[in-house]
């Protein structure tokens, strides 16, 4: 199986702490989504007739497209491709585009799963964020979608803002699991190059959070979700059971999947490779005919290092059994050994032959990862 992921690079406006790609012009739009489209059918081959088991719309704000819009793209998306018949359809939304008649339209067309950008329940946060909804269209949003007949609804929550308390945050993690919601991403505020937020901390109008404080919302987040139903199944993303997000999974369990649209990226197993992040010359060369895309050939050490990172995320972990089957023996040796070396012990448990971080374990992903990087 496989996944098709589509950016809509566009956004109403810029929050502080955003560095995905998008614009908050409307020019072009038009011809973006059409060649969207075109690129759809350009590499319908890249996947090699495989089954599209997810169809994922992100952004950007994909929920800025109207009914024709959204239409072109699955159109061409089921013209092309081979999609599973319960495939996952998701499209990442912002709470004040979800009007009743929206949500009604978005469920006709044959989206079944809706990502909402709350971000927080609190007006003070939203406001900080720059975001272009408020506290009540957040709730209302989450309750109109369940009322429209969504039930895979995943919600959007960020810790660590320099706004909220830990008290705050339970009240966020409290709102969540009341509302009709299965799914939960929650996000650590990280501070971004060239974007408002590192502007901010530069020019000291901004002070970052401690990353002890921070740590403790993880935890908060972990303790209460879990106590509430939720399956904390990868670092920052919780589901009630069966409702794991099954096209960011596929990114974790190394399936292909193909990026369509400036700044995506695409995998095949054995390469690697990225759309242009630059509108114009987006449009322009898919205007020729071509896709301008980097493309990276990835060896068995690479993919051996991409398997060990996105799987240490997950409680699924890394297969040890995996490792030494199709990695072989070498590479078995050197994880082993990296295990060994690691100073921290708790930090780490191996069930079932399948190496997992433990919760304390989660806080230090990173300077895991960066550790055993280094060694390489």
């Amino acid at each position: 199986m496989a996944g098709i992921y589509v950016h809509i690079p566009f956004c109403k406006k810029a929050c502080h702490y955003c560095d995905f790609h998008f614009t908050t012009t409307q020019y072009y739009r038009d011809e973006i989504i059409q060649q969207l489209a075109n690129e759809i059918e350009q590499k319908k081959n890249y996947l090699s007739k495989q089954t599209l088991n997810t169809i994922y719309f992100g952004g950007g704000t994909p929920s800025i497209l109207n009914e024709e819009e959204l239409r072109l793209l699955l159109n061409s998306i089921h013209r092309n491709f081979v999609v599973a018949k319960n495939a996952e359809i998701t499209l990442e939304a912002n709470p004040d585009d979800l009007s009743m008649e929206k949500l009604l339209i978005l469920k006709k067309i044959g989206i079944n799963r809706l990502s909402i950008g709350i971000q927080s329940f609190l007006d003070e946060d939203l406001k900080w964020m720059n975001r272009a909804h408020n506290a009540a269209q957040a709730k209302k949003a989450v309750m109109n979608a369940a009322n429209a007949g969504f039930n895979n609804i995943s919600i959007d929550l960020i810790y660590g803002l320099p706004t909220s308390t830990l008290a705050d945050w339970h009240t966020n993690l409290a709102l969540a699991v009341i509302l009709p919601v299965q799914h939960l991403s929650c996000y650590c505020l990280t501070v971004e190059d060239n974007t408002a937020l590192h502007h901010f901390i530069k020019k000291g109008k901004v002070s970052e959070k401690k990353d002890e404080v921070s740590s403790e919302e993880f935890l908060l987040a972990h303790q209460f979700l879990v106590a509430n139903n939720f399956e904390h199944y990868e670092i920052s993303n919780y589901g009630l059971k069966n409702f794991h997000s099954r096209h960011n999974s596929s990114y974790w369990e190394n399936e292909p999947y193909l990026g369509i649209g400036p700044s995506a990226h695409s995998y095949n197993g054995i390469s690697r490779q990225w759309n242009v992040a630059n509108n114009i010359q987006y449009l322009n060369s898919m205007k020729e005919g071509k896709s301008l895309f980097e493309k990276e050939e990835l060896s068995c050490e690479q993919q051996f290092n991409e398997y060990l990172m996105t799987r240490l995320r997950t409680t699924k972990g890394i297969s040890l059994e995996y490792v030494e089957t199709v990695f072989g023996k070498k590479y078995s040796d050197e994880l082993h050994q990296k295990i060994s070396a690691y100073e921290s012990p708790s930090h780490f448990e191996i069930q079932n032959n399948h190496l997992h971080l433990t919760t304390e374990g989660m806080l230090k992903l990173n300077s895991i990862v960066i550790e055993w990087m280094a060694d390489e």
